[in-house]
């Protein structure tokens, strides 16, 4: 099997064409990290968030983090069927199914039921630290799957 690799070239470098709005994402990027939660089910949540907006970059950023951070490859190998998996605690499960809600809004609003189940999971401190680490993975997701601003080696 011949190893081959194709280059993706940036598309529109954001961070450099409008530095001052880069800096605040990557301010708010550091804040959404200064949480509670455990860093491994972060990585899960931001990878997952990554897979469902197709942002290349995101998924192997969070894939190579979740490895690093001692995550057990079987489980990121079957993140995207996470749900029909027994892999994965009821916390974090909880946790994927806020992240999947908060991130297909074009198909259905937020249920009540899904916030309600995370709620049994995590403190309303944990969850709203949760929820910002959505809302955060997903505005670099759409920056990322638009824009291409960084290189994928």
């Amino acid at each position: 099997m011949t190893n081959t690799s194709t280059e993706i070239p940036v598309r529109v470098a954001v961070g450099t064409l409008a530095p001052h709005i880069n800096k605040a994402m990557n301010a708010l990027d550091t804040a959404s990290r200064e949480v509670s939660l455990e860093s491994g089910l972060l990585e899960l949540v931001r990878a997952r968030a990554s897979q469902l907006n197709g942002c290349a970059y995101c998924v192997d950023t969070h894939s190579r983090d979740a490895f690093s951070g001692g995550e057990d490859p079987r489980r990121l190998y079957a993140l995207p069927v996470w749900a029909e998996t027994p892999f994965f605690t009821d916390r974090e499960r909880a946790a994927l199914a806020l992240t999947e809600a908060m991130t297909r809004l074009t198909e259905a609003p937020v249920g009540d039921d899904v916030v309600a189940t995370a709620a049994k999971h995590f403190s309303e401190t944990e969850l709203a630290e949760l929820m910002w680490t959505i809302t955060v993975i997903n505005a670099w997701n759409r920056l990322g799957a638009a824009a291409r601003p960084w290189p994928l080696s």
